[in-house]
Order: C-alpha cells, then structure tokens, then sequence
C-alpha cells in the first residue's frame, strides 16, 4: 500500500493546529494510561495501524504495562482493566462507533461514576481528537514503521 498524500506537507497550518490540539490534550490533567487507553482502542476500531503502532510505542515508553496493552482489543474479556478503565474503553467504543451506538446514557452514567465531570470532557475530547487523527492517517494510507 503505498501512501497517497502528506497532509503536513499539503496543509501544514492545518496540521499543526491538529497537533497544537493533540498537545494540548496530554498536558490537560488526563492521566496518560487512560488517554493512551483510549487512543488505542480507537485507533484499533479505524483499523488504523500506524496509529496503534505509534500509540502502542508511546505507551510503552511512558511505562504502562505490555500486557494490558496486548490486551486492549479484548478488554471486556480481561480482568486486567480498572472499572475506571472499562469505563473509559466503553466510552471510547461508543464515540468512536457514535452512528451505530448514539452514545448511549447507560455508558455516560458509568463513566460519570468513574471520572469527574471535567475528565469526561477531557476523555471525549481525546476521543474525537484521535478519531479525527485516525481518519486522516488511514486516508493517506500513512505507514507505520516496520521496524
């Protein structure tokens, strides 16, 4: 597969105004398991794979547990994940899958129990962030590394 386009190239005030927003949302109080959780999980949904090569790595680097990671696709299968982290991978499904699932109130109610109002913001946030990245990577047929 080869790649179709560079958007930094093409745009590149747009794409860094996307990446001044990607910053922005790790530096907003959001612990990083969760965020880097959530950008894998999405990123697996959009069957993006240089975003869950990238996000897999920088996971690994900030010290999460390769095992949980390995097992993100199936968290609902895995006693490995907090209910804070259920909550949060839930929400993920549901925003990332929104046409089909509508963001339904019984997820929202879970994840109210587990994070504050201002972390669900920050969560939903880093959600659509990634879908949009997502979106733009697997368009551009971008390619992860092989190495």
């Amino acid at each position: 597969m080869n790649a179709r386009m560079n958007l930094a190239q093409s745009v590149p005030e747009i794409y860094q105004a996307v990446m001044a927003m990607d910053g922005a949302i790790r530096k907003s109080g959001l612990e990083s398991d969760l965020l880097h959780l959530a950008k894998v999980r999405a990123s697996q949904i959009n069957g993006c794979a240089f975003c869950v090569d990238l996000h897999v790595k920088e996971a690994l680097a900030d010290g999460m547990d390769p095992q949980k990671l390995h097992l993100v696709a199936a968290w609902q299968e895995s006693p490995s994940f907090s209910a804070r982290e259920r909550a949060a991978l839930d929400w993920t499904e549901k925003v990332t899958l929104l046409p089909q699932t509508g963001a339904p109130d019984e997820s929202f109610e879970v994840l109210r129990s587990e994070l504050s109002p201002i972390e669900i913001a920050q969560l939903t946030v880093a959600i659509a962030a990634i879908n949009m990245l997502n979106r733009m990577a697997v368009s551009s047929r971008l390619q992860h590394p092989l190495s």
